[in-house]
C-alpha cells in the first residue's frame, strides 16, 4: 500500500547524440546571423532608441534593412534572409506591422533549452524558410510537405546516408497513401471484369524501401512530378541545418537527428494519454482532468500538449482560464506550468487582467525560480484574498462541504471577521455565492450566521 509505482524512465536519445549543451552550440552557430540581426533591431529600432520610428514600432522597412546592412557589413538580401529566419525561430515576434524581441532572444546566451526550442521552431517551418519554386503546383507541394515527416523518420532510423532513390520511393508511397485517404484515384489497372482497381487502393508495404523489389510499373509520370519536389524539400531542410544533401544522398545532421527523435517521442507520449483527452478542446480536457490526481493530470497535460503546436495550445489554455469556471482557471495554469518557458509571453500578457492576475503572478514567480511554497509572497493582500475567493468558488462548484470548511483555514486573515471584511472589499463576482455556500457548510451556528450576514450585506451593497 505504501509503495510508490515505479516511474517510467525518461527516454534517452539515440546513441551518439551530442549532449544538449553541444546541440545548443550547434544551433547558436546555425542561427548566429538571425540572432545578430534580431539584437541589432532590438537596439537600433526598439522604442526609446535613436532609431525608433515615430509610432514606436520596430518594423524592418526598406530604410531599416539598408541601415542594418551598413551597420553589420552585410547585403540587404542577407539582412532580409536573416530577419525571416529570426522570425521563424521566435527570436523576433511580429504582430501586424510591428515587431518586438521574442523571449528566446532574451534568453539566447544563457538558456540552452530556449536556443534548441528556437531551432526546432525553424525546423518545423522548413518549407517557409526555403519557399518552393513558383512552377510547382500548390496541391503537390502540400502533399510533399505532409509526407516529409515519414521521410525524415526513415532517415532517422537509418542512422546514416540514404540514397535519394530510396527516399523518392518512400515519398511516392506516402503520397499515394495521402491520396487514398482523400479517395483520389490517380492511377489504375483493369480487372478481369473490366472495372478499374486503383493502385492507391492496394495495401502499402511497410517494409524498408531498400528491401522492396522495384515495381513493374514505376509510374514515370509520378516520379517526374515528385522528384523535383523531393529535391526542393531536401534542399530546404538542408538550408535550416536539419540534413546534408549531395552526391545523390541525404544524411541527418546531429541537430536534425535529435529533432526527429524528439518529435517521435512526442507522438509516443500522445499515444499514451491516460484519460483519452488528446483530441478534445482545452476546456473539455481540463474538465476531464479535474478528478485526476496531480501526477496523472500532469501526464494528461503533457499528452495533450504533445499533440498540438505550443502556440495554439497556450492560447486555448488561456482562453479556458478566462471562462467563468474557477476550477478550470486553476487547472489551466497548472497545464501552463507543464508548458514552461514558451508560455511566458502569453502569461505576462494577462497580468493586467484582474481575473487572471493572481494566477499569472504566481506562475511567473515560479518560472523565475521562486519556490512554490514562497511564491504567494509576490501577491498583495488584496490579490491573495481575491485568489482565496476564486478558489473557494471552485470548491463550492465542484467539491464537498468539508473541503470548503477546510479552505476557510487557508485564509491569510487571522480571524473570520477580518476575512469577511477583506472579502467584501475585493469585489470578486462570486463573493455572495461563496459566502452562502460557506455558511451552509460550516458546523458552527454562530460563525455560519455571521457569514450569512456578510453575504446579505454584499448582496445589498452594504
Amino acid at each position: 500500500m505504501n509503495q510508490r509505482p515505479a516511474r517510467r524512465p525518461a527516454p534517452r536519445p539515440p546513441e551518439g547524440t551530442p549532449a544538449p549543451a553541444e546541440l545548443a552550440r550547434m544551433a547558436r552557430s546555425g542561427l548566429a546571423g538571425a540572432a545578430r540581426v534580431a539584437h541589432w533591431a532590438d537596439t537600433a529600432l526598439g522604442p526609446g532608441s535613436d532609431g525608433a520610428t515615430a509610432d514606436g514600432k520596430a518594423t524592418l522597412s526598406e530604410a531599416s534593412a539598408e541601415r542594418a546592412a551598413g551597420d553589420l557589413g552585410l547585403t540587404v538580401a542577407q539582412i532580409r534572409a536573416d530577419w525571416d529566419t529570426a522570425r521563424l525561430a521566435g527570436l523576433v515576434e511580429v504582430h501586424g506591422d510591428s515587431a518586438r524581441p521574442g523571449w528566446r532572444l532574451r534568453a539566447w546566451d544563457r538558456d540552452d533549452s530556449a536556443v534548441l526550442r528556437g531551432w526546432v521552431a525553424l525546423f518545423d517551418a522548413w518549407s517557409l524558410a526555403h519557399p518552393e519554386p513558383p512552377e510547382f503546383e500548390a496541391a503537390a507541394v502540400a502533399e510533399v510537405v505532409s509526407a516529409m515527416p515519414q521521410v525524415l523518420s526513415f532517415l532517422q532510423l537509418s542512422a546514416g546516408p540514404v540514397p535519394v532513390e530510396q527516399l523518392l520511393d518512400l515519398l511516392r508511397q506516402r503520397v499515394t497513401e495521402l491520396r487514398t485517404e482523400r479517395c483520389e484515384v490517380p492511377y489504375g489497372t483493369e480487372t478481369g471484369s473490366g472495372s478499374a482497381v486503383p493502385v492507391a487502393a492496394l495495401p502499402a508495404a511497410r517494409t524498408d524501401p531498400a528491401d522492396r523489389a522495384p515495381a513493374e510499373d514505376p509510374a514515370p509520370a509520378e516520379d517526374a512530378e515528385l522528384a523535383p519536389l523531393l529535391d526542393w524539400a531536401l534542399h530546404a531542410l538542408a538550408s535550416v541545418g536539419a540534413l546534408t544533401y549531395g552526391a545523390g544522398q541525404a544524411t541527418l545532421t546531429p541537430l536534425g537527428n535529435w529533432a526527429v527523435w524528439v518529435k517521435l517521442e512526442q507522438i509516443c507520449v500522445a499515444a499514451q494519454s491516460p484519460a483519452g483527452n488528446i483530441e478534445v478542446a482545452a476546456e473539455e480536457m481540463l474538465r476531464g482532468c479535474a478528478q485526476l490526481r496531480p501526477n496523472a493530470a500532469r501526464a494528461e497535460y503533457r499528452a495533450w500538449l504533445a499533440a498540438r503546436p505550443v502556440g495554439s495550445a497556450v492560447a486555448e489554455l488561456v482562453a479556458a482560464a478566462r471562462g467563468e469556471d474557477a476550477l478550470l482557471r486553476g487547472l489551466a495554469f497548472e497545464a501552463l506550468r507543464v508548458v514552461g518557458a514558451p508560455a511566458e509571453p502569453d502569461v505576462r500578457a494577462v497580468v493586467d487582467e484582474p481575473t487572471l492576475r493572481p494566477y499569472a503572478l504566481l506562475w511567473l514567480a515560479e518560472h523565475d525560480g521562486i519556490d512554490p511554497e514562497d511564491a504567494h509572497e509576490v501577491l498583495t493582500r488584496e490579490e491573495a484574498t481575491w485568489l482565496w475567493v476564486d478558489t473557494a468558488a471552485a470548491v463550492a462548484d465542484h467539491g464537498e462541504a468539508p473541503l470548503l470548511v477546510r479552505h476557510l483555514e487557508s485564509a491569510l486573515q487571522p480571524t473570520v471577521p477580518a476575512l469577511l471584511d477583506e472579502v467584501r472589499a475585493v469585489g470578486h463576482p462570486r463573493t455572495v455565492q461563496v459566502l452562502v455556500a460557506l455558511a451552509a457548510a460550516h458546523p458552527d451556528p454562530a460563525l455560519a450566521k455571521a457569514v450569512r450576514r456578510a453575504a446579505f450585506q454584499v448582496h445589498t451593497g452594504g
